[in-house]
């Protein structure tokens, strides 16, 4: 089930101003897209049923400076949005959804998170030796890293949820490591035995992580159809081919050896 989005609270400034606008029943009312504030405005003056049009600020900019306005104050602004509105007529349309613009702001993250990416790699070529080392990742994680990502299924998100886990790297023995995780069967007074505590946030990591690698993993994949063909229940089964690879990386975390299919 999709857990509802609720609709940003509307602030004290924009209900006066809603009424107020409400109240002089305006032709249109233009507003300057910049940061999240406006867009709340928007979404206010709308539910208003208030004709509301939001302009882009390189837009707005150009207009007053086509006018000779090189100054800027909220009051200049102020005029000058109303001038906007009444000459060029910004067509009225309405604010996205909280949803749509939740995932707006997803895609506009990865962009800046792509571009600090872009520009950290352009830094470290001209960089002296000194900031060469500040800037590369720790060596003994950076090993770490290329040893567990060599297995099938195991990506970046993984690994570093490994990693940051993992108490002693290359320490840890592998009971103690599925206990941890919460993959380890433990005996109870009645019944079998069964999985339970650990940490939560790894194990669905690591549960993703086994879902890839069965199909793919020989190691995995021979270790996971023998227990479905005898009849255990799919949960079983995953949850011991999860047990498995997690016995694998720990021992390639210890022995410092990247996989080998043989």
């Amino acid at each position: 089930m999709t857990a509802r989005v609720q609709p940003p609270p509307v602030s004290p400034v924009a209900t006066t101003l809603r009424a107020r606008m409400t109240a002089l029943a305006p032709e249109r009312i233009g507003i300057e897209a910049t940061g999240g504030l406006p867009v709340a405005l928007a979404t206010a003056l709308q539910a208003a049923a208030l004709p509301v049009a939001v302009v882009h600020p390189r837009h707005a900019r150009h207009f007053a400076r086509s006018l000779g306005q090189l100054a800027k104050t909220d009051a200049l602004d102020a005029r000058t949005r109303a001038r906007m509105a009444e000459a060029l007529r910004p067509p009225v349309r309405r604010v996205p959804d909280a949803q749509t613009r939740e995932l707006q702001a997803g895609s506009v993250r990865r962009r800046q998170i792509v571009a600090a990416s872009a520009q950290e790699k352009a830094r470290y070529h001209p960089a002296p030796p000194v900031m060469r080392a500040r800037i590369q990742a720790h060596p003994d994680w950076s090993r770490q890293a290329t040893c567990l990502q060599s297995v099938p299924g195991v990506g970046p998100v993984w690994t570093t949820v490994l990693l940051a886990a993992r108490p002693a790297r290359g320490q840890l023995h592998r009971r103690p490591m599925a206990a941890l995780v919460g993959v380890a069967p433990l005996h109870r007074d009645r019944g079998p035995r069964s999985v339970w505590g650990g940490r939560a946030a790894v194990r669905k990591v690591l549960y993703m992580a086994t879902l890839v690698a069965t199909p793919w993993h020989p190691v995995i994949r021979a270790f996971d159809r023998p227990l479905r063909a005898r009849g255990k229940p799919s949960r079983v089964a995953l949850t011991a081919a999860m047990h498995k690879l997690l016995t694998l990386l720990n021992a390639m975390m210890r022995d410092q050896t990247p996989w080998q299919e043989t």
